[in-house]
């Protein structure tokens, strides 16, 4: 037997319109808050190669982001993922994750880097990490990927391989967490 009508239990036909059930139906803000949730999701992808011959620290042009935090004791989670590669067979690639001018996620046993072993002349190597961190700030804060090599004869690429036949996608996303 089909279903013809349901019983209101004393709400009468009409007085519950479109708009008492969406304004019902909102969610409260203090529902959306607490630690751990997340307040706002920023990301750049790098579609071009980036090669260097520097030995020393240079940003990596594209492969840069800025948030601006919400509240001071907020985290930002740092994701970031890109492909590289070197010319010159087995050689070290150095990278830094530096929020403004402030290196960040720094290894104890490399000092001021994190390092990327390429056993190959045009080899690529998938370079990918997550980092916590606590900008303390309120302001725009900018996040970027920095990379040196370590002999003047190599260089690093990111994005593609030496000859340029093989690019691929680098990416940098951050997300505001609520502390």
């Amino acid at each position: 037997m089909p279903l013809t009508k349901i019983q209101s239990l004393g709400i009468t036909d009409g007085t519950i319109v479109n708009a008492d059930i969406n304004a019902s139906a909102a969610i409260a803000g203090t529902k959306l808050s607490g630690a751990g949730k997340v307040l706002q999701v920023v990301s750049t992808a790098k579609t071009t190669p980036f090669n260097t011959t520097s030995t020393s620290f240079t940003d990596v042009t594209g492969l840069s982001v800025s948030i601006t935090p919400s509240s001071a004791s907020n985290k930002v989670l740092i994701l970031v993922n890109f492909v590289s590669g070197n010319s010159g067979g087995s050689r070290l690639q150095y990278f830094n994750l530096v929020r403004g001018s402030t290196n960040i996620a720094q290894p104890t046993t490399l000092g001021s880097s994190f390092a990327q072993y390429n056993s190959g002349s045009d080899e690529l190597d998938n370079v990918a990490f997550h980092f916590l961190d606590s900008p303390s700030t309120t302001s725009s804060t900018t996040y970027k990927i920095q990379t040196k090599t370590n002999n003047s004869d190599n260089y690093v690429n990111i994005g593609d391989r030496s000859s340029g036949d093989l690019d691929s996608v680098s990416t940098i996303t951050v997300m505001e967490i609520a502390a």
